[in-house]
């Protein structure tokens, strides 16, 4: 396994920089930047010129992740070889949000064989349903495959988010990418570390990820009423005091979901992912170093589920939302993770609208919120 990466903090991004990748001989390249980059005219052919051989995947980002750097209207480009291991692409576009799940099912039945171990999965990042695409992902290539990854970012704009496959770069974009055999050892981790507030409610009317009524309440009151002066920031202020979703039993499920709109003529909220409509949810509060502790829970677990093993490619998708939480201190979080891993690891990653990983305890992927998720990439010895 060969692991290159290139920064590129200006706005050049030279083919004989690029071309230095080229040197392990690469399968895929995983991009990772800002708006503006990826925008650019000749920004997926200098990638297909100077790289022909590999796969091309990644998004745009509301920040990147380059080894324990959080950087900003950077890009990221890392090269990876994996001697043991196929790849396989498959994309779709989504153009309309009813889509979300058909173009998941479409994707993950490209990819679908019985030697299938892992995918990583990067999606528009607005006017999508993310639960939807990753329910869509399961029925194609069932419920054992972990999948990993994101939802395009924007920055702190939410205007336009775009996805980069082998064909070009892409507003409507889904690209997934296949890992198959048993040479390849992937691990994953996901924890918010978000601080309980106010009671355990139970959900007594939504609609996929609109949320009308807590005990039998107008959530927007309650909602309001627990925020106090915050209230008048809303929905921004939304992004410190997310849900966490908890099962009938009162059980964790390890998601948390993030306010992304309200309206007040119905009293309701909009939040960025799916809910249980016989499920319960608890309000909670931002602490940053709740926050970099869930981090590390995250990375410890990944560690975990691969073993003892030397050197990989970490992938950390994390929350916009965590981001401006934490302010100049998001980097601890980065920090924690890197640390966790072995030595020699290279990470990169991207702050996003949505995490895609599997859920605390299980196999079953889901569209997290407020979370940092970490992957961990490497081949037998």
């Amino acid at each position: 396994m060969k692991i290159l990466q290139k920064l590129f903090t200006d706005n050049h991004m030279p083919v004989e920089a690029l071309r230095e990748l080229a040197a392990i001989d690469p399968q895929l390249v995983l991009v990772f930047g800002s708006r503006d980059r990826f925008s650019a005219p000749d920004f997926h052919a200098t990638l297909r010129r100077s790289l022909p051989g590999a796969l091309l995947a990644g998004c745009t980002t509301a920040g990147e992740i380059a080894g324990d750097r959080v950087l900003n209207q950077a890009c990221v480009v890392t090269a990876l070889h994996l001697a043991k291991t196929p790849l396989r692409s498959a994309s779709a576009r989504i153009d309309t949000m009813a889509q979300s799940f058909a173009m998941g099912e479409q994707v993950g039945r490209q990819l679908q064989s019985p030697d299938l171990r892992g995918v990583l999965l990067f999606c528009k990042g607005l006017e999508v349903n993310g639960s939807a695409v990753i329910r869509g992902m399961i029925a194609g290539i069932g419920e054992t495959i972990p999948i990993m990854g994101g939802l395009a970012g924007d920055g702190e704009s939410f205007q336009h988010t775009l996805v980069l496959d082998d064909d070009g770069v892409h507003k409507d974009g889904l690209v997934g990418i296949g890992l198959y055999g048993d040479a390849v050892r992937i691990g994953h981790g996901s924890q918010g570390g978000w601080v309980p507030f106010g009671p355990m409610r139970q959900v007594t009317r939504c609609q996929d990820n609109i949320l009308y009524e807590l005990d039998g309440e107008p959530v927007l009151d309650l909602y309001k009423r627990y925020l106090g002066e915050y209230a008048k920031d809303l929905p921004g202020s939304g992004l410190l005091f997310p849900f966490e979703m908890l099962r009938e039993d009162y059980s964790r499920t390890g998601l948390i979901r993030t306010i992304l709109g309200m309206d007040e003529a119905t009293g309701s909220l909009v939040l960025a992912g799916e809910i249980d409509p016989n499920g319960h949810l608890r309000l909670m509060r931002a602490s940053t170093d709740a926050l970099v502790d869930g981090a590390e829970q995250a990375a410890a677990a990944t560690r975990q589920m691969v073993g003892p093993c030397g050197a990989g490619l970490a992938i950390l998708v994390s929350c916009v939302g965590r981001k401006l939480v934490m302010g100049d201190h998001v980097e601890e979080e980065v920090e924690v993770v890197q640390s966790a891993l072995p030595a020699g690891t290279v990470s990169t990653g991207f702050y996003s609208y949505g995490e895609i990983s599997p859920c605390l305890d299980t196999s079953t992927c889901m569209l997290h919120n407020q979370t940092m998720t970490v992957t961990f990439i490497a081949e037998e010895v």
